[in-house]
């Protein structure tokens, strides 16, 4: 049976949809590798999402050919490196949001194919990765974003990236419980970095004039309705441009796609399903005849800006047309369909905590 595949007539049609799968596909290396671009670097994070449109596309064995380079990177203390060029490691710290971002794709792919061998074959690179993020979690349960190479752990945690890992630990707990191999460290791991992201906004790095610090909470549909609706009112003016999509930081007139379709993302889970389908329409300007998308464009100088055109915007976009359309199997991973929500009745942090409790 072919896979279903998303399709928005004036949007993006399913011819559009194959051809930027099909662009992602080009830039794919043998060995299943995906870069920014040709030629360009890949990091963990972004070769997952791009690897997320093809399943969305119905490409599911390139798909899983991204998800087999994954464990067959994968150091041997769960994590990969920050940055690859051409197969070599040009950075080798690790980025704790980068190495938890496994457990969402292999997620989304077990529910776009019900293919239970694929998840096995996953679970035991799912596992070490996560266990190696849950040990970069501090006191405070903020997850910090970075260790060096020589092993130190930065002092700082992102909003963003601690955003992503609570999807990923979700997602982990899920695929878990398909395996049969509960992970309760990874529950009250959630429940702590959550409880952080709700709590305890000063224990993040302030970040505020990027865009991704005021949608990315919403991801994941961890927040209740009303509280969704008030963060993304919030800054809505300060970030949204009707008609071509959404800043990347505050203070420049720069539009970009990937933020953008993840603003789509958010919007969708927050249930404001018309501001999805809008904002998803009005980006298209950002789309290209070959299928690929520009990565961004500066309003004032009227240019598309980087020269470039990344398989990580084209994934998202496929990604936020599946959440609109409602398409594939997997269409409410970022609203937080079938995933646990761990919470407890206590913090149990090193530092004292005057709410103590996780709503």
């Amino acid at each position: 049976m072919a896979a279903p595949v998303p399709a928005l007539p004036g949007v993006m049609d399913r011819d559009q949809v194959a051809a930027t799968a099909a662009a992602i596909v080009d830039v794919q290396s043998d060995d299943g590798a995906i870069a920014w671009f040709v030629g360009g670097h890949l990091d963990p994070w972004d070769h997952v999402q791009a690897a997320m449109g093809l399943t969305v596309a119905g490409c599911w064995q390139d798909a899983a050919a991204a998800y087999r380079w994954s464990r067959e990177s994968q150091r041997p203390d769960g994590t990969w490196a920050v940055r690859y060029e051409q197969g070599t490691v040009t950075d080798h710290a690790t980025d704790a949001n980068f190495t938890a971002y496994v457990a969402t794709g292999v997620w989304h792919h077990w529910r776009s194919t019900a293919d239970v061998d694929f998840v096995r074959s996953m679970w035991p690179t799912v596992r070490a990765a996560l266990d190696a993020v849950v040990a970069m979690q501090r006191p405070d349960g903020a997850v910090a974003w970075l260790r060096h190479a020589d092993g130190r752990l930065v002092a700082e945690a992102l909003v963003t990236g601690n955003a992503s890992i609570h999807l990923s630990l979700r997602c982990g707990l899920a695929l878990a419980a398909v395996v049969g191999e509960p992970q309760p460290e990874w529950a009250f791991a959630a429940a702590r970095l959550r409880h952080a992201l709700d709590e305890h906004e000063d224990a993040f790095e302030p970040k505020t004039r990027f865009s991704m610090d005021w949608y990315y909470p919403v991801l994941g549909g961890a927040l209740r309705a009303d509280l969704a609706h008030h963060r993304l009112q919030s800054r809505w003016a300060d970030f949204v441009v009707e008609g071509r999509g959404a800043r990347c930081v505050d203070d420049q007139p720069w539009v970009t796609g990937g933020e953008t379709a993840e603003l789509v993302l958010a919007l969708d889970a927050a249930g404001r399903a018309d501001d999805a389908l809008r904002i998803l329409a009005d980006v298209q300007h950002l789309r290209r005849s070959d299928g690929t998308y520009w990565t961004g464009y500066q309003m004032e100088q009227d240019v598309f800006w980087p020269d470039e055109q990344t398989t990580w915007t084209g994934g998202t976009m496929l990604l936020a047309l599946d959440a609109v359309t409602r398409t594939t199997a997997a269409h409410g991973l970022f609203r937080g369909e079938g995933l646990p929500l761990p919470t407890t009745d206590v913090v149990e942090t090193d530092e004292e905590c005057t709410c103590r409790s996780v709503a």
